[in-house]
């Protein structure tokens, strides 16, 4: 849907050409070989891949409805989104206990999303393209039906005894067995589980269908590494480590302090014992060091319930940490300010961000920072946020179309936790961000020929990306543009960042500097017209306007620019 009082801009959106970051050449994979730091350079995009394409017509995305859209993620032209790598959440075989996250065979693919060859097709598609295929790993935990942990709980004897963390009771009450310390659930309740055929307790930070593996036991931790080492020898080009800092508990199992006022049961810790151990520093290390033996492979960490001083800490060459702090930002230009400089002070101008605005456990920007009637200008807004700031960009499916957050009946969740929330433990639903992507107003919104496995979003007739593909004020052509722009542009991939004051508490305005080379990124977060004050370019020169979400302004030759209502506006030294 666009704003018809809002239109988009036809100017050029070119800087001065550079490399593209997604030529390759063919490597012993088959893989593509790309250039050492395409994860600094390039734009991601997050696909949950229940819900991006069904080809088998059975309601739910698979692996060949993915390749049947590669074209619209990257084609080699302007005309396609232009990403340059895909982060496929879960596909790995899963009884589904957490939607995937509850894993049972590493290195399989479930039937639900098809083959392994519908995944080594995937890879070869993907790669004829440009685009590099990003796993995700689920290695702090598996699903309780794991073979693994099958064999683990059958005995306190045998290859797997020992894969997880189990523990004797702290003692019995009235022939109860007692907890062995007070670690709690993120999903709400104890973190430990009674398990009666081993009669010992087992550790599960989510559902107690998802016990949680011991990195501290030689054999656990070489099976997990292996599993890395499978998937790089499949040709794919990095991954998304899930909940990597809870990988290692304290090795004496101590208590957390208590934390009063707070409501959830998981905020009333101080999670001091059963994360962010010491002994994560030289695992990151040994996961690189594999990692490494290909050229060009990346992974990134989710930051699991941390701060971006410590997302800063885990940072390495070639191993990013996503950093939610934006997230959590409220529609301020000063609160986004403030934002951003933090994470600038922590990660230093050595160390590499990541930008994210939504994801499959958040919910939506669209729909957080929709206020009901300005149509898309915020998101046009965000977006040129999240395209322009320094660090990577990770898109999650869907936003480039701005779609938002879909109302699920309590009948029809399917997110476990939400489903057991309690009064007292309220928990986001996750299935409201995970909706099916609308392509087309016809049945279903062309995202399959049966009914999806979760409802559509309602507005799917008129938001769709058959609506906005020739729309040339549509959100999805101004992401196009922006991507674009990212990709020709030296100083928005890999630039210094320096906020500028123009003069206006509602405009975020900064300058991307790489030697000579400049860009001007204003933003106005209010719905009213802003005068501001454009800064002088460093050197000689003025202000070329790149790229606004409106129609083209030019600044004064006093250096005066008038800014319609949430207006995007990109600028080069001309």
């Amino acid at each position: 849907m666009s704003e018809p009082d809002l239109p988009a801009t036809d100017t050029p959106t070119t800087l001065a050409p550079s490399p593209s970051p997604t030529a390759t050449t063919p490597n012993g994979h088959g893989s593509a070989q790309p250039s050492p730091d395409w994860w600094r350079t390039g734009v991601l995009y997050q696909i949950y891949p229940r819900s991006f394409a069904d080809s088998s017509g059975d309601g739910v995305g698979d692996l060949a409805g993915i390749i049947d859209r590669l074209d619209y993620l990257n084609n080699g032209t302007p005309d396609s989104l232009g990403v340059d790598a895909i982060w496929l959440s879960p596909i790995y075989p899963s009884p589904g206990f957490d939607v995937g996250y509850d894993v049972s065979d590493y290195t399989g693919i479930d039937p639900l999303f098809g083959s392994m060859a519908d995944f080594e097709r995937l890879v070869e598609e993907s790669h004829r393209r440009g685009i590099r295929v990003i796993l995700d790993l689920v290695l702090n935990h598996t699903s309780h039906l794991h073979p693994w942990f099958v064999a683990s709980r059958s005995g306190r004897a045998g290859p797997y005894s020992d894969f997880y963390i189990w523990r004797d009771p702290s003692g019995w009450v009235a022939g109860r067995p007692r907890r062995p310390n007070n670690w709690g659930s993120f999903f709400g309740g104890s973190a430990w589980t009674w398990d009666e055929s081993r009669r010992q307790f087992y550790l599960h930070t989510f559902l107690p269908q998802q016990p949680d593996l011991n990195w501290r036991n030689p054999a656990a931790r070489g099976a997990l590494l292996d599993v890395v080492r499978t998937w790089l020898g499949r040709g794919v080009d990095g991954f998304r480590l899930d909940v990597f800092n809870v990988f290692f508990k304290d090795a004496e199992l101590r208590s957390n302090p208590r934390r009063f006022g707070r409501r959830r049961a998981w905020a009333r810790q101080i999670h001091r014992y059963d994360k962010d151990q010491p002994e994560l520093v030289a695992l990151l290390a040994d996961v690189r060091a594999i990692v490494d033996e290909q050229p060009g492979r990346m992974t990134v960490g989710e930051l699991f319930t941390g701060t971006v001083e410590q997302a800063a800490g885990y940072q390495a060459p070639g191993h990013l940490v996503f950093d939610f702090s934006m997230v959590e930002t409220p529609w301020d230009a000063q609160a986004f300010a403030a934002a951003i400089a933090a994470r600038e002070a922590a990660v230093g101008p050595e160390g590499w961000p990541t930008i994210v605005l939504s994801n499959h456990d958040q919910p939506r920007h669209a729909s957080r920072f929709d206020d009901g009637r300005l149509g898309d200008a915020r998101a046009k807004v965000a977006a040129t946020l999240e395209l322009t700031l320094r660090g990577t960009p990770f898109l999650y499916y869907g936003e480039e179309i701005g779609l938002r957050n879909v109302p699920i009946p309590p009948d029809e969740i399917i997110d476990p936790p939400a489903r057991r929330a309690s009064l007292f433990d309220r928990w986001w639903n996750r299935d409201q961000a995970r909706a099916p992507m609308p392509w087309g107003p016809g049945p279903n919104g062309g995202f399959s020929r049966a009914r999806p496995w979760l409802r559509m979003s309602p507005e799917f007739e008129t938001r769709n990306v058959a609506a906005q593909d020739d729309d040339s004020s549509s959100l999805l052509s101004f992401y196009r543009r922006l991507v674009w722009l990212r990709r020709s542009s030296r100083p928005l991939q890999i630039g210094a960042y320096q906020e500028v004051d123009v003069e206006d508490r509602d405009v975020l305005a900064y300058v991307r500097r790489l030697d000579r080379q400049e860009a001007l990124v204003v933003l106005s977060f209010a719905d009213r017209e802003a005068k501001v004050h454009l800064p002088a370019p460093d050197g000689t020169g003025s202000w070329r306007l790149l790229l606004s979400s409106h129609d083209a302004s030019e600044p004064e030759d006093n250096g005066r620019l008038v800014l319609r209502p949430l207006e995007a506006a990109v600028f080069a030294r001309s």
